[in-house]
């Protein structure tokens, strides 16, 4: 390809998913975050740019939350890293509508549940309650709708007698850690080449 596609991963948490993103060898410009927290330690640690976008600075977690302005300050640091590509995972806020407009079907995202089946927070859970015999995760392009956009790819995940929230939630995540670093590999390879990206056949939205 004529240039490596520039690629930000968006966290919250422990890194967990990002360090599978860093094990699978892809290269990753900028990490950014909402919080302080253990992932930007492990992008640092990496040599990889990191960004500290604090929600506290924005109204944090009350109802005087400021969307519009928080996601401008955070685009703000992806155009200065000419970001071309974004992977959330396990970022904890929502953005506005001005980061789908900047980056249109160039936002990925991981679920714990097989879309559009248990959209939304406690999806582990959700399954849990139902009776499912099967559960998984689900890539898809983030839009403004919450877990509603286009799937990319899902992987299958067996609830088995005795499963918890826990149990259940830690195997779905060791399924994302393989599904989405190379779910990412071809959303840049598809980048790279100028082709879109094939969705399921059949898949909602």
């Amino acid at each position: 390809m004529s240039h490596e596609i520039r690629l930000a991963v968006l966290l919250s948490g422990t890194g967990s998913i990002f360090e599978a993103v860093l094990a699978s060898g892809i290269r990753v410009t900028l990490v950014a975050s909402d919080r302080p927290c253990r992932g930007l330690d492990v992008a640092r640690v990496a040599g990889i740019d990191t960004e500290l976008v604090d929600r506290r600075h924005y109204g944090g977690f009350s109802a005087s939350f400021d969307r519009v302005r928080y996601t401008a300050r955070l685009l703000e640091s992806l155009s200065a890293r000419d970001i071309e590509l974004v992977a959330m995972a396990g970022f904890g806020t929502v953005l506005s509508s001005q980061v789908h407009e900047a980056y249109p079907m160039r936002i990925l995202n991981t679920h714990p549940s097989l879309l559009p089946a248990f959209p939304g927070w406690h999806s582990v859970a959700e399954a849990l309650e139902s009776g499912v015999d099967v559960t998984g995760c689900t890539v898809h392009f983030a839009t403004l709708e919450t877990d509603a956009g286009p799937v990319i790819a899902q992987e299958e995940v067996k609830i088995l007698p005795g499963d918890t929230v826990d149990t259940l939630h830690e195997r779905i995540k060791q399924a994302e850690r393989v599904l989405y670093p190379a779910t990412i590999r071809r959303v840049i390879d598809h980048i790279a080449a100028a082709t879109p990206v094939h969705t399921p056949e059949g898949a909602r939205r």
